[in-house]
């Protein structure tokens, strides 16, 4: 058995590190824990068929056709702003190299010196300056790298991510520097529509009991009351979470740096990321330049893999019997100007060397020597001498 190397070209989302999945040729880019995506998708989608199905046809006629055409434009806004977050790199920093990784190491321990044995190390930071406040960079062990202001590390994804906000399972996928916008977006359209939707149903419901009377209303209308249901639960997370991200909008802050009350006064520390100015801080939020991905996840790169081959031997009967092939190639006797300068040496000794000696008859097959004409007069006289 023998292995060998081989080479291919494969896209570089194949061997990104993470807990990722991808689609499309890396074009889309999710989280591995994709069922309540899927739970969202299903509550979006089954709610506004129900609306379309049972208070659409009835409102359309008897107050206005625009209440179907907005509620749908609404929709599928919603549908967008969700598959665009959901689809998108948030901001995934790339890992270090090992050559980048290796070099780092050498500048921490160059900078902390010797350490005591018995004693810890010292925290691995490292402090910039932002609108003249100091800002630490704090380094990530599992990507190699320090961490540029504001990035986090997602347990879920494990990565680290630009201006991390958090982990929505809602949407399938981190929020951070990318796709922050669109989530916001999201939010807030999905709480318009379910206000829409919430407000429509009491609407549909209100206009036929006044001529079939409350109860025959809801026996007529079943995909009513479950629509109001799931709106009113409903109503309240989504409008929550959506004041809560619009007050973080007006500070220029994210929800990891509030959770840890990163810039809550204490210490005399204040946001240096805040323009002092709500209207600056959303137009920076949600008006800022979109950026580019860092990760490149469908360039090209090179995989060595090792492929073990297997080569049968032959058995030993037929290598004995067998008569061993072998392949020469024969240069003329006399060489020429056509013959090769290379070849011409194994001519000359070719030439010198003797012939191979003839194979030896039998005993039995053997003939006696041929005489010759003094042999056989000798003899004759030899024997007239004894006579």
């Amino acid at each position: 058995m023998s292995a060998v190397m081989i080479t291919r070209k494969v896209r570089k989302w194949e061997k990104l590190p993470g807990k990722n999945t991808f689609c499309c040729d890396g074009r889309v880019m999710m989280a591995r824990q994709k069922g309540v995506f899927y739970l969202t998708l299903f509550l979006i989608i089954g709610t506004c068929s129900l609306f379309f199905a049972f208070e659409c046809p009835y409102l359309a006629v008897h107050l206005s056709p625009a209440i179907p055409v907005f509620a749908a434009l609404l929709f599928l806004f919603v549908m967008a702003m969700l598959l665009r977050t959901s689809f998108s790199d948030p901001g995934v920093l790339p890992r270090a190299l090992p050559e980048e990784a290796t070099f780092i190491e050498m500048e921490i321990e160059a900078a902390n010196g010797n350490v005591p044995a018995g004693q810890r190390p010292p925290p691995r930071i490292r402090n910039v300056q932002i609108n003249n406040q100091i800002v630490k960079l704090k380094y990530c062990y599992t990507c190699k790298i320090f961490r540029p202001p504001r990035a986090s590390h997602c347990s879920i994804c494990d990565n680290c991510v630009d201006r991390f906000d958090h982990h929505c399972p809602w949407v399938g996928n981190c929020v951070g520097k990318r796709n922050y916008r669109y989530f916001y977006l999201f939010t807030l359209s999905l709480s318009l529509l379910t206000i829409y939707i919430f407000t429509f149903d009491i609407v549909h419901v209100v206009m036929r009991s006044v001529d079939n009377g409350f109860l025959n209303t809801l026996k007529e209308t079943p995909g009513t009351v479950l629509e109001v249901l799931v709106c009113f639960f409903t109503l309240w997370s989504v409008v929550g979470l959506t004041g809560f991200h619009t007050y973080l909008i007006s500070l220029n802050q994210t929800t990891n740096e509030d959770i840890k009350g990163s810039w809550s006064g204490k210490n005399r520390v204040q946001n240096p990321y805040s323009h002092k100015n709500i209207i600056k801080n959303c137009c920076e939020v949600l008006c800022g330049p979109t950026y580019p991905s860092v990760l490149d996840r469908r360039g090209l790169m090179q995989d060595d893999s090792l492929v073990s081959a297997t080569c049968a031997a032959p058995s030993s009967s037929s290598s004995s019997n067998a008569t061993p092939q072998t392949t020469k190639t024969t240069a003329p006797l006399i060489p020429n100007e056509h013959t090769p300068d290379d070849a011409k040496p194994s001519i000359a000794a070719s030439a010198e060397k003797s012939p191979s000696p003839k194979e030896e008859l039998p005993p039995a097959l053997k003939l006696p020597p041929l005489a010759s004409p003094e042999t056989d007069a000798e003899t004759s006289i030899a024997k007239d001498k004894t006579h």
